[in-house]
């Protein structure tokens, strides 16, 4: 398992394009992020499917994950006109990822159970927040937010059982992303959050894809 001169040159390319997305959510920079999101996703996709991994099958599940996430990404682009439809895919990028890292080895049920009551406590307090206002603004929105929290709940979970580190720290990152994206879509924004929306993610999705090394 190694990282392939293909993948170090994709990775390049991702390093360049995730900095260039957060200036622009920093500086509000339109035209920057029309290019950089889709192409940062693009480049990691290219990452995950060129790299030598540890289990040819996690990646296959991985790089599915990457790919609706990438289709998540394109249609946010859009903002709140598309919010169900990239809510979607990437709850169906949680689902691929969870069952990539159930199929990985060294799983535990014992980290599963650990990963249970960590997401409890954000699920009780931040979750719980975003979920409420949702369903006030809508209540179907109000279902919809509740599945994806349990999709992605599942995910950190199962990447706390694998006991990977970094598919730990990703999977992390990833929740820490949807929870500020969840807070400012639905109970209050504040100009640090769209820049650090999108360094958690991006930084999350890197995570999980070193760990298929």
């Amino acid at each position: 398992c190694s990282m392939t001169t293909a993948a170090w040159a994709f990775l390049v390319v991702f390093v360049i394009a995730a900095g260039a997305n957060w200036w622009s959510r920093w500086t509000d920079d339109r035209r920057t992020e029309l290019w950089s999101k889709p192409l940062a996703l693009i480049a990691l996709i290219g990452v995950a499917a060129t790299l030598d991994p540890v289990d040819p099958a996690v990646r296959v599940w991985f790089v599915a994950a990457l790919v609706c996430s990438l289709a998540g990404d394109v249609f946010l682009l859009d903002g709140d006109r598309r919010f169900i439809p990239g809510l979607v895919a990437f709850l169906l990028a949680h689902v691929a990822y969870t069952v990539g890292l159930i199929v990985a080895p060294d799983w535990s049920w014992i980290g599963f159970g650990v990963g249970v009551v960590l997401t409890a406590a954000l699920v009780s307090t931040v979750g719980r927040r975003i979920v409420g206002a949702a369903r006030r603004s809508e209540p179907v929105l109000g279902w919809a937010v509740s599945a994806y929290l349990v999709a992605i709940s599942l995910m950190f979970c199962a990447a706390v059982a694998t006991g990977n580190w970094w598919a730990i720290v990703g999977a992390g990152l990833f929740v820490a992303s949807d929870s500020v994206l969840g807070w400012r879509q639905f109970v209050g924004s504040a100009r640090w959050m769209p820049v650090t929306v999108m360094v958690t993610y991006h930084l999350g999705q890197a995570g999980l894809v070193a760990s298929l090394l």
